[in-house]
């Protein structure tokens, strides 16, 4: 309620701590019970929801905003495509 205003639970909460545009600073916190429910609502792995809370988190961060439909859209694609690249670079010989 403090700090998101709404009365029912979050999987993530993030904090931008930067004193400038020029760099990121930042806390965020995540509700592991809330991933582990969503992971099984989304039918998606824990591990990929974890870190689609994890880059959510980033984008807020990096100035991402998810209020308005357009705005959740573009920060769903952006999450989206760093699941992709994570899964890339993991798969990638070394």
């Amino acid at each position: 309620m403090q700090f998101l205003h709404h009365n029912f639970y979050t999987d993530i909460i993030s904090f931008n701590l930067s004193n400038s545009e020029k760099a990121v600073k930042g806390e965020i916190y995540i509700s592991i019970d809330r991933a582990k429910e969503n992971s099984r609502k989304y039918k998606t792995s824990l591990q990929d929801e974890l870190l689609r809370v994890i880059f959510h988190g980033a984008l807020h961060l990096c100035g991402y905003k998810d209020k308005i439909a357009s705005d959740k859209k573009a920060m769903q694609g952006k999450e989206d495509f760093y699941i992709t690249m994570f899964h890339v670079k993991q798969t990638e010989p070394l």
